[in-house]
């Protein structure tokens, strides 16, 4: 059984005339007629009562045809959703650390959505730790993501996308908070409010005390920076994080480093060599063109 035989059956049914049906498919009629006399014997039953030179359906045909008009339907639906894809349109499928939920990814999604020959695009959002991003990008869940730098990853592009600055948090009224920056070694003589470890900011921060030679008290860690202000507001600790839209002001004082200064990135990041479409080519290209640094390739 081929498509064009189902599309056959579907003009002979219409207009109950093989001579009719032929001139609108463009074809002989006995070419016509032979190609439904092998769907019946396919089938093994017949599709149509023929009478002089009428035809009408049987009852079996008028079931297949219900079954072909929704093949058809769908075929027609599949189609359509391919040239959607080809231009403009479809999904794109993104993931991204939990810090970049509050304003980042919202803000430029918007943004991207908002330009002319966007808008029909949509988008799937998912938050997650950068190991998990990274996984699901390979296995192909994800189109792009955006997350701290991972090596050992050469399947993998990864684009600067945005610079964070490194601060010290603290409640207001706490001894390190008399003014607007600190030593970073403060760290050392006041309980800290760490990052996961599992996560990407986790890791960073882990090396960075390990570089400093820092040996903070990590009382506790937390998978973000609402849940470690929301500690610090309350006197837990102390804390080195990025400098995100996240952090409340007026809840906590924000300090910046006096001596060092430390930069986290945040990555754009896909799958090398793999056909991406042209919707999640152009979103790429827009945010590298849209970033708040200088975008570099890693």
């Amino acid at each position: 059984m081929t498509l064009n035989q189902l599309y056959y059956f579907q003009c002979v049914a219409r207009t109950e005339n093989f001579r009719a049906a032929a001139e609108d498919l463009y074809i002989s009629q006995p070419s016509l007629s032979r190609s439904i006399d092998s769907l019946e014997k396919e089938l093994g039953i017949m599709l149509f009562e023929r009478s002089g030179r009428g035809i009408s359906l049987t009852k079996a045909g008028t079931l297949f045809l219900e079954y072909v008009n929704r093949i058809l339907e769908d075929c027609d639906i599949a189609v359509y959703k391919m040239k959607e894809l080809s231009s403009s349109g479809g999904r794109i499928d993104i993931g991204y650390v939990f810090p970049l939920a509050n304003y980042y990814i919202p803000h430029k999604v918007r943004t991207f959505l908002n330009q002319p020959g966007n808008e029909n695009t949509t988008f799937g959002f998912s938050q997650n730790r950068t190991s998990a991003i990274i996984r699901d990008i390979k296995k192909g869940m994800l189109d792009v993501g955006f997350c701290a730098y991972v090596e050992a990853e050469e399947e993998l592009e990864f684009v600067r996308i945005l610079k964070q600055e490194m601060v010290i948090i603290a409640k207001p009224g706490h001894p390190i908070a008399k003014g607007d920056s600190v030593s970073v070694l403060e760290l050392n003589n006041y309980p800290v409010i760490g990052y996961d470890r599992f996560s990407g900011l986790g890791g960073y921060t882990n090396r960075l005390y390990r570089n400093l030679g820092i040996k903070p008290d990590i009382l506790c860690e937390c998978s973000d920076e609402n849940a470690i202000q929301a500690l610090v507001r309350e006197d837990f600790g102390i804390a080195l994080v990025a400098n995100v839209d996240a952090l409340n002001k007026d809840e906590i004082k924000i300090l910046h480093l006096s001596d060092t200064d430390l930069t986290h990135y945040v990555n754009m990041v896909w799958l090398k060599n793999h056909y991406q479409m042209p919707a999640v080519r152009k979103f790429i290209d827009f945010m590298i063109e849209n970033s708040d640094i200088d975008s570099e390739h890693i």
